[in-house]
């Protein structure tokens, strides 16, 4: 990613976490999401019901909708979702992040363990495919990984204790081990 280049960490967990919570709030699901140069390109399907007349039952109309998010955007994203989470209320009111925010953060965590060059993945029914650029001693090349929807629960239900955190809570801070 463009806007952490050149810094030591780049925060997918952060980023996709962001990106995440957007996609809740459109309502998009079995999502596709492409690395660019200068951002991400997501592509979801939005469900919507039609009301065709006063004597027929309601259509369903599916869409699909591509987004370019910029690094701008991205930026804009996660000042918006750390100020949210700052004040204890989603978009909506509720204070719970929503099924793609939580997904997205785990998906993001373990890119960042990978330390990838570039990132494309998508989901069908619930699980993920997630396709790595990796550099290798024998250059680069791509690897990958797939989360089923039970596996990206566990992670999601781990994620707390991963941050010091028990219930949604954060945990008071630990002392540090007596120096020998």
């Amino acid at each position: 990613m463009r806007i952490y280049e050149g810094s030591p960490r780049q925060d997918y967990e952060e980023v996709l976490r962001s990106i995440g919570a957007f996609i809740d709030q459109r309502g998009l699901n079995e999502i596709l999401l492409a690395e660019a140069p200068d951002g991400f390109i997501v592509q979801g399907i939005v469900t919507t019901a039609q009301d065709t007349s006063a004597w027929s039952d309601p259509q369903m109309t599916i869409t699909k909708e591509t987004y370019t998010f910029l690094d701008e955007d991205i930026a804009r994203f996660l000042e918006d979702s750390q100020a949210r989470r700052r004040s204890g209320s989603a978009n909506d009111g509720s204070t719970v992040a929503g099924a793609y925010e939580r997904t997205m953060r785990v998906i993001g965590r373990y890119i960042d363990d990978q330390k990838p060059k570039d990132v494309f993945f998508f989901e069908q029914e619930g699980a993920y495919v997630l396709r790595l650029l990796m550099n290798t001693r024998q250059g680069s090349k791509h690897q990958l990984a797939e989360f089923t929807a039970a596996d990206l629960e566990s992670m999601v239900r781990q994620g707390p204790g991963l941050r010091g955190e028990q219930a949604g809570q954060p945990q008071p801070p630990q002392p540090a081990a007596p120096a020998e």
